[in-house]
This record gives structure tokens, sequence and C-alpha cells, in this order.
């Protein structure tokens, strides 16, 4: 399943970075990409991890953006 998502506001290159890679991490991701151009964050993974893979991901977005606001796409 592949899920696609806002990160309205992000502006850090290197923040984006660990976002990436710390969600690519997570249990039942296929792979996780960030394009700053355009703050698009899609994550593929399987589906019945999904739910928790969203709830996880936003707050990894938290952790290193605070100001960031996650949206699905």
């Amino acid at each position: 399943m592949k899920k696609k998502f806002i990160l309205e506001g992000l502006d850090c290159a290197n923040c984006a970075a660990k976002i990436e890679r710390e969600i690519n991490g997570l249990n039942g991701v296929s792979s996780a990409s960030i394009n700053l151009m355009t703050t698009k964050l899609i994550i593929e993974g399987e589906d019945e991890e999904m739910s928790d893979i969203i709830e996880t991901a936003e707050k990894i977005v938290n952790k290193y953006e605070p100001e960031v606001i996650f949206k699905r796409a």
C-alpha cells in the first residue's frame, strides 16, 4: 500500500533526511521518501501495518519539525 502526505512548512533538508531515514526503519515500511521541493512524503508498506506506520511517522515528523503540519495528500 502506498500513502502520500504533505508536510506543510518543511524547509530543512537535514531534518527531511533524518525523518526519511527514521521512517524507513519502521517495521512494515518497504520505502519512504520525502521530496523537499514539493514537501511530499510517500510511504510504501504493508497494508495491515499502515495505520501504525502513519501514526508513528507523524510523531517522527513532530519530533524533528514541531511546526510542520502533517496532512494527507
